[in-house]
């Protein structure tokens, strides 16, 4: 019954309007990132090495889609919180708002199957997501402009990847950023079993992170014990990937952090939607 509800909460999820705006909202941003670095590119490259020209010879095909890729992941991951919101955020409140959470509930199903099916229905929208974005930033990026070494400024300076070594990176910096958007799924699906309205739960979780993001980009040190477990100072964990070496004990510390948070607003929501009042 759990898989047969799940697949109901999916084709739900097709079927509402928003869920193409997200899809649509992030085809046009990495379409317009695409075509604005393939007309003016190479000036933004020249901006970003201008400090190391002086020291280093640059050659070969430095813009090319290695490069985009990083690009867009780094431009779009904040901003995609957003667009996961706008379709989790709903999954229970909607079904209030619409009327439907009482037939819903007659259903044999427990309550906390119901949370389940909407959090893997949830999960595959986000994975959809994720999936689109890497196709469109890395497969279309290396199409339009080829592939080569990858050159990332972090705090510790230029790294230069070879590009025989950057898919790998890739994958798990992609699999990391999954893991961070299914926590706003997670935080936003919590909401919405408070919720009996679609506007609340996406309000509220972008809210949460504004604040999140806010305390930790403070410089107080007040804030310095909150700062390691707050959700938001994992998400671009992603970027560690791309670091030589690889920071595997900061980036498994992350993982947990994460998956933590996950298990808490997916707990919280199913506490929550086992005592919902559907009666009123």
């Amino acid at each position: 019954m759990l898989w047969k509800n799940t697949y109901n909460e999916f084709i739900k999820i097709l079927a509402k309007p928003r869920s193409y705006i997200g899809l649509a909202a992030l085809t046009l941003l990495i379409l317009i990132i695409l075509f604005a670095m393939k007309a003016d590119g190479r000036m933004y490259i020249s901006f970003v090495t201008a400090s190391f020209e002086q020291t280093l010879s640059f050659n070969g095909n430095i813009l090319n889609g290695n490069l985009i890729a990083f690009i867009v992941l780094q431009m779009l991951i904040v901003h995609i919180p957003l667009l996961v919101a706008l379709v989790t955020g709903d999954l229970l409140s909607g079904e209030a708002a619409m009327g439907t959470l009482r037939m819903l509930l007659t259903k044999p199903i427990s309550r906390s199957q119901v949370v389940y099916s909407k959090l893997i229905a949830a999960a595959a929208y986000t994975f959809i997501l994720v999936v689109w974005m890497g196709f469109l930033a890395l497969v279309v990026g290396r199409w339009m402009f080829g592939t080569g070494d990858l050159i990332v400024l972090n705090s510790d300076g230029l790294v230069i990847l070879n590009y025989a070594d950057i898919l790998w990176r890739y994958g798990l910096a992609f699999a990391v950023a999954y893991l961070a958007l299914m926590t706003i799924a997670t935080l936003s699906i919590a909401f919405s079993a408070f919720a009996d309205n679609s506007i609340g739960p996406i309000v509220s979780t972008m809210a949460v992170i504004i604040l999140f993001t806010i305390i930790g980009s403070l410089d107080v040190s007040v804030f310095d014990h909150v700062k390691p477990w707050l959700f938001t100072t994992h998400m671009a964990s992603w970027r560690s990937f791309f670091s030589d070496p690889v920071p595997w004990a900061a980036i498994r510390e992350s993982v947990w952090i994460l998956l933590g948070h996950n298990i808490l607003f997916i707990g919280i929501a199913i506490i929550k939607f086992k005592h919902k009042d559907i009666t009123s």
